[in-house]
């Protein structure tokens, strides 16, 4: 395996100011203490080495104009130029979306943004000297064993400065006939020749200059030699707060150079996602993955596999950041890789793997390590014949207990080891003894309690009546055990306005009764027998309420509604019933009436890009805490339903759902014909999902390391015990870990998670999933082993959760300096030596950087008054729970072509790059991110297609009204549902996951150069965005120049 990973060489080397335009770089913030401190918990990021210090010089007029003294970096900010800009020429913008005529842009250029998320840095010219300079290297012919997506050029503007000769690589100018590019240099990773260029001229005073190549033409009028020229600031008056983010789209802005035709760098020459994603595809997939090996790297979570558990807890339960840690804390903090567990202990598991044997010990209950109290497991070693053992987690030694004595084998193993799947396997379960229940009593089983909002919006929208009809047949799909004949979950049903009305549907009354309570200050339950009951033995009285509640409020003109009040009535029903469930609320609006947990409206567009933007994030009233903190322990689980037309205060609202592990549910201006599919599908998946409550996760560890922060859809009362109402089998806990000593690399890093909870029948019992990782004093060993798609999700949910305390400009640094700071300690450390100017990635890292660039677009951190207060806050409570396979896709959405599928072939086709390039005008697309699907449409797309699609003669005809496509009995549209009915039905990676997310995504259809395609746009996490966010090539090159920083 190349241990290089990929090389490239951009076309200029001097250092560069900021992440890209802050002009604040890494200094004043220190002083806050940052999420991403890896290795001591109290020490913030540590203060810039000399040589690594940034620029803070102000934008504007201030600057320093005349040349700097040698050896100082050049940094002033108001330089913004490539070369002279000449009279008469227009300054070249970035271009943006295609015009729908030649009258000009339809879209506003990306101009003065008042906050984008973080610049780019490459400018058009920039990109065109790479361009040049990879078609010059003939960049495309790889050697073997390696990939088109392993190498690559990454581009910068390479002259901030001013007139200047260009470095000798530079292909900006048209070169003189007959002056070549250097040939590749040889091999440097021993598996293909890389092409590497010449050492440049560094301009930043660093011993070693190297003279300029007198074979370039020099521009006109420019100075010979290099050096500094004066130069002043040309562009117009700066906006306040700015940063100079998209050099083409300011006046005076890098300007067309005179020459041969500029090519744009070609995206194929930097790694693809897709790239990655198809070759693990093809080297793994379809294969048997067996858990047999400590800290084997499982095949991505895009590859569909079989995974067989032979000792470690299968990829499916627990994916990690890297599958080697750092022997020592030093390394770790020297590599900065978080190390991180993302745990999904609920996840399904295809009906072709085998599922979780459950261990019944009766009355003694689990075996456990007298010390550490860790479950006995695959890393017990058995010692003195059998009968006492030694704990894999602590060493400390324990006796046998005489019913679980065995003798052992030749080689020290027990004879029934694969009898017992505690001794064999990385997950099983126990059944858990009445030491493990609240007030050591039996648990009862669960409740669903559904409490439906009837104000007067919902009763007129006809949401009331859809949820009544559909509940009639849902409840006879309560989930059950596999060999119980129908489920043993009761159900309640409770309606409010500014009042609560619950109902008694006790089987032996010939009508249901309603008791209102209209104290809502200090809310109680009016009845306890006759509300919680089994569907089946009370069916006539629960239809008929179901048919009853739309006519009993049909006319209401309460408008008002309460919010709090509701979850802490189900909280006390569940409480007085004495058992866990889960309560499904259905609600529309602002709870503005008089009551606890009463919100007003505090959507403030004004406090975005300030450190008062983290409010937004925040609830509003600290009720919440208090009432989540309750519901979580009387394992009541809060599912939202939410309704909006206009603001709610999701992250007041969706607080008590996200502590209580439930699932937040989001349709925006909900219409009943078009969105019904959409909420219908997701309320079927949620009531039938698989679900563990009343539960609390413990992660224990070996000696060395311990689990220090937790991530999730979760509380903690503690700093060791999660706690969740319920858990379900989309939930995931994202488990970071710091050493507290040095690793034995002999013994490698164990990490065991248990989660007690109450199972949909009654039956208290312990999950356990063990996995064993390796540790190792070499770093590149650590950066082998590492696992983007895991390294993401901690990134993402480590920020998610920092946007609470943080400005957000502050939390995009630390992604992006944490960022550079691993990739440059590889280069450091692991790299074989090259010229400074080469960027060099990690194998198993080689797409963090478009990862990451995506990350930073996300509309959590990035904050623009375009996007909704509530849809920010929603996208973050998403996220906090989602697992592995989630996140990848959320993040780097799957673009499908469609145009040209075999219609006899029954595979999906293969997915492209999320990029405008990758569209033409010609195609249809289908671009899903576990969320959103789209359709897109080329305005020439086949009339065969269309016709086959929509049923209608051109493109013009088609409406986008619709969110599913039309019953057409032809072989394009059958062939087209059946994508979209994988898509739907599961990742749309893996065949064989059955409801890896819990959403149902509505299809937007979107016409070529028609107004929805802006948000389609967004999506296409490649280019630049146009909420402010980099390209891809942008960001690579913004990093390269971090990393050249912290190697000067």
């Amino acid at each position: 395996m190349s241990q290089q990973g990929y090389v490239a060489a951009p076309p200029y080397s001097q250092s560069q100011p900021g992440i890209g335009g802050f002009s604040a770089g890494f200094g004043p913030p220190n002083s806050s203490l940052h999420y991403g401190h890896y290795g001591d918990p109290n020490s913030s990021y540590s203060a810039p080495q000399p040589g690594v210090s940034k620029s803070t010089v102000p934008l504007g007029p201030s600057a320093p104009v005349g040349p700097p003294p040698p050896g100082t970096h050049q940094f002033s900010q108001t330089n913004f130029q490539n070369g002279p800009s000449t009279p008469g020429q227009q300054p070249h913008r970035f271009q943006g979306p295609p015009p729908p005529s030649n009258t000009g842009p339809s879209y506003p250029p990306y101009g003065h943004q008042s906050q984008p998320a973080y610049p780019n840095t490459a400018s058009t010219s920039s990109t065109t000297q790479l361009a040049n300079q990879l078609n010059s290297m003939q960049i495309n012919s790889y050697g073997p064993g390696t990939t088109p997506s392993s190498r690559m050029s990454s581009g910068h503007p390479a002259s901030f400065q001013g007139p200047q000769l260009p470095p000798p690589t530079q292909q900006q100018v048209a070169l003189p006939p007959g002056s070549q590019v250097p040939p590749p240099a040889n091999n440097v990773n021993g598996l293909c020749a890389q092409p590497s260029l010449p050492p440049m001229a560094r301009q930043d005073g660093i011993p070693g200059s190297v003279p300029p190549n007198p074979n370039l033409q020099q521009l006109s009028g420019q100075p010979p030699g290099p050096g500094y020229h004066p130069q002043q600031a040309n562009y117009g008056p700066q906006m306040a707060g700015s940063q100079l983010s998209y050099p083409g789209a300011f006046p005076g802005g890098p300007a067309q150079l005179s020459g041969p035709q500029q090519k744009k760098l070609d995206p194929d020459s930097i790694p693809s996602p897709i790239q990655v994603i198809e070759n693990d595809k093809a080297s793994r997939g379809g294969q048997i993955y067996a858990t047999n090996t400590r800290g084997q790297v499982p095949p991505l979570v895009t590859t569909d596999c079989i995974i067989q558990d032979q000792g470690h807890a299968s990829p499916r339960y627990i994916r990690c950041t890297t599958y080697c840690f750092p022997s020592s804390s030093d390394m770790a903090k020297q590599a900065r890789i978080p190390l991180a567990a993302v745990i999904q202990p609920f996840a399904i598991v295809p009906p072709n793997e085998a599922p979780l044997y459950v261990v019944n010990h009766g009355e003694t209950g689990p075996i456990r390590c007298n010390r550490c109290k860790a479950y006995m497991c695959p890393f017990m070693q058995f010692i003195e014949g059998g009968r006492r053992y030694q704990c894999g987690f602590c060493n400390c030694i324990n006796d046998v207990p005489p019913f679980f004595f065995q003798h052992l084998d030749h080689i020290g193993r027990r004879v029934d080891h694969y009898e017992r799947p505690e001794l064999s396997l990385g997950s099983y379960e126990y059944v858990a003894t009445l030491d493990y229940c609240r007030n050591n009593k039996p648990p009862k089983p669960p409740a669903y309690i559904f409490m439906i909002d009837v104000s007067y919006r919902n009763i007129n929208s006809g949401l009331v009546k859809l949820i009544c009809d559909e509940l009639k047949t849902l409840l006879d799909k309560l989930p059950r055990e596999e060999q119980e004949e129908s489920s043993a979950i009761r159900v309640g049903f409770v309606t409010y306005n500014k009042v609560l009305h619950f109902f008694n549907v006790k089987s032996s009354l010939a009508q249901p009764q309603m008791m209102v309570v209209s104290d809502v200050g200090e809310v109680f339950v009016p009845l306890l027998d006759g509300f919680l009951v089994n569907f089946q033995e009370s069916r006539s009285v629960v239809l008929n309420l179901l048919d009853q509640i739309p006519e009993m409020f049909a006319d209401t003109n309460e408008s008002e509604t309460i919010f709090a009040p509701v979850i802490q009535a189900g909280m006390e029903a569940l409480k007085a019933a004495e058992c866990a469930g889960k309560l499904f609320i259905f609600h529309s609006s602002l709870p503005t009436a008089e009551a606890p947990g009463k919100l007003r409206n505090r959507d403030d567009k004004k406090l975005l890009n300030t450190d008062k933007e983290k409010t937004l994030f925040q609830p509003q009233v600290n009720s919440y805490e208090a009432l989540a903190r309750d519901c979580v322990a009387n394992g009541c689980c809060v599912n939202l339903f939410l309704f909006p037309n206009q603001y709610v205060d999701v992250a007041s609202m969706g607080l008590v759902t996200m502590y209580t592990g439930g699932t937040l549910y989001k349709y925006n201006n909900f219409q009943l014909d078009s969105d019904s599919p959409q909420f219908l599908s997701d309320l079927r998946k949620d009531v039938e999902k698989k679900t563990g409550f009343d539960a609390i996760m413990r992660v224990r560890t070996s000696t060395g390391f311990r689990a220090t922060d937790f991530f999730g859809a979760i509380y903690m009362n503690n700093t060791t015990d999660v706690e969740m109402a319920a858990v379900d089998c989309d939930k995931a806990v994202t488990v970071e870990f710091k050493h507290d000593d040095k690793l034995n690399e002999d013994s490698g890093a164990l990490i065991q998670c248990a989660v007690l909870y109450t199972s949909i029948s009654g039956q208290r019992r312990l999950r356990i999933h063990n996995i064993g990782l390796n540790c190792s004093s070499q770093l590149a060993d650590v950066y082998k082993t590492c696992e983007t798609d895991a390294l993401i999700n901690f990134f993402a949910k480590s920020a998610f959760k920092a946007v609470l305390s943080q400005p957000l400009k502050t939390v995009r640094e630390i992604l992006v300096t944490q960022t550079a700071h691993m990739l440059a300690c590889y280069r450091k450390n692991c790299a074989s030596p090259s010229a400074v100017s080469q960027l060099i990635l990690p194998d198993a890292m080689k797409v963090l950087p478009v990862y990451m660039n995506c990350l930073l677009k996300s509309c959590v951190l990035v904050g623009r008054p375009e996007i909704p207060t509530d849809e920010r806050a929603y996208h973050r409570q998403l996220v906090m729970s989602m697992g592995v396979a989630d996140t990848q896709l959320f993040f780097y959405p799957q673009l499908l072509p469609i145009h040209s599928l075999d219609l006899k072939s029954d595979a999906v086709p293969a997915a492209v790059r999320c990029s405008e390039e990758r569209l033409s005008e010609g195609g249809a697309f289908i671009l899903a991110n576990g969320l959103s699907m789209f359709l897109w449409l080329g305005v020439s797309a086949p009339p065969e297609l269309i016709q086959g699609l929509f049923n209608v003669p051109s493109f013009a005809h088609i409406s986008t009204e619709a969110t599913l496509l039309p019953d057409l009995d032809n072989p394009f549209s059958k062939k087209i549902k059946s994508i979209l009915e994988h898509i739907q039905s599961q990742k749309p990676y893996n065949k064989t996951s059955l409801c890896l997310h819990s959403f149902f995504m509505p299809l937007i259809i979107v016409k070529q150069r028609e107004q929805p395609e802006m948000l389609f746009r967004q999506f296409l996490v490649e280019d630049k965005s146009i909420y402010g966010g980099a390209s891809y090539v942008d960001f690579l090159c913004c990093v390269h120049k971090e990393i050249c920083q912290l190697l000067s």
